[in-house]
């Protein structure tokens, strides 16, 4: 019922999600500015626009490249292919080029007979293209929002809540944002890393598109274990496409030495406290979320379930309690 009601509020819910994650991400420099006495709205206000430049300036870094490149990328993808219909033909699979040419063409077939349903897919797109920008634009507005009235949130919601509510949820939202943003800025920080030093490795290589495969692997390190692998073997094929079986095995080994580096140094330095969660249960909870809700759902998937633990262990603590002692810790919420 739950997921239900979260689908048929998906247009609010999203935008109201990314919003959350993208000020979790910015809070820090505008808790900064107001400390130093901005008012919450300018200091809100420059941290947007600061965040759409920076945002601005990393889709034309990206752009640039992956013009320039496309050619070319294009003409190595096509003598990839070759290489791999060569290979294909000697031993041990033998397959003759005759064979190859049928499977292409009954492919070919196919793909005319489903012109339909292509051009429904091409609306598809279009359309979520379109509910793309628009949430973009509302989680947008939202961060700007969170910033400038966050703090004002948890004494209203003391207000509005009757008895021991007043005290238990402001506690498990607290603490359930502080997770929230220690997550996502930890993964943020553990991605760069990542981004830095494998892009550094590519670009020694010679591999092209090196500034784009940075930011997916940046991008995908919101993603545990799952994302990683993904990203790597993206870059992997690249480099075996561009450049060969030697750099791609190079390339191979400077990934799995960062990502080493990630589990065994980054991440334990940098997430101090950590999520509280087992890599088997991020690994189930990624893999849920992707059956469930595909990228979006991998994506929050980890965060869902920590706050998940969050929520438990605060009936936990509550449970072990003696009723004297919940009873003591009642007092009254100065709102």
């Amino acid at each position: 019922m739950v997921l239900w009601v979260l689908g048929q509020m998906w247009s609010v819910v999203w935008p109201l999600v990314v919003g959350l994650l993208l000020t979790t991400l910015t809070w820090p420099l505008a808790r900064f500015l107001r400390g130093n006495g901005w008012p919450p709205a300018l200091a809100a206000s420059v941290v947007t626009v600061l965040f759409l430049l920076v945002a601005t300036g990393i889709v034309a870094l990206i752009a640039v490249p992956v013009a320039s490149q496309s050619g070319e990328l294009t003409d190595r993808v096509t003598e990839g292919i070759q290489q791999v219909r060569e290979w294909a033909a000697g031993p041990p699979l033998n397959i003759s080029d005759a064979q190859i040419t049928k499977a292409t063409d009954t492919a070919a077939d196919r793909l005319q007979s489903s012109a339909g349903s292509l051009v429904t897919t091409v609306v598809t797109g279009v359309s979520t293209v379109i509910d793309g920008v628009v949430t973009a634009v509302l989680a947008l507005f939202l961060m700007f929002f969170f910033l400038k009235d966050g703090p004002r949130f948890l004494p209203w919601l003391t207000r509005q809540l009757p008895g021991r509510l007043a005290t238990d949820i402001p506690v498990v939202a607290a603490r359930g944002w502080d997770t929230l943003g220690a997550f996502v800025r930890s993964q943020a920080l553990v991605g760069l890393l990542d981004a830095v030093f494998i892009g550094l490795g590519l670009w020694a290589l010679g591999v092209p598109l090196v500034l784009p495969l940075a930011v997916l692997t940046f991008i995908c390190a919101f993603v545990p274990i799952v994302g990683a692998l993904f990203a790597g073997a993206v870059a992997v094929l690249i480099a075996l496409v561009s450049n060969g079986t030697t750099d791609a095995l190079i390339a191979l080994a400077i990934i799995i030495v960062v990502q080493q580096l990630e589990g065994n140094v980054f991440q334990p330095m940098i997430q101090s406290r950590g999520l509280g969660l087992h890599a088997a249960v991020i690994l189930l909870a990624v893999t849920l979320g992707s059956s469930l809700a595909g990228i979006v759902g991998s994506l929050l998937a980890v965060p869902v379930a920590a706050l998940i633990a969050v929520v438990w262990n605060y009936l936990r603590e509550q449970l072990s309690h003696s009723p004297e002692e919940l009873e003591s810790d009642e007092q009254p919420v100065v709102s």
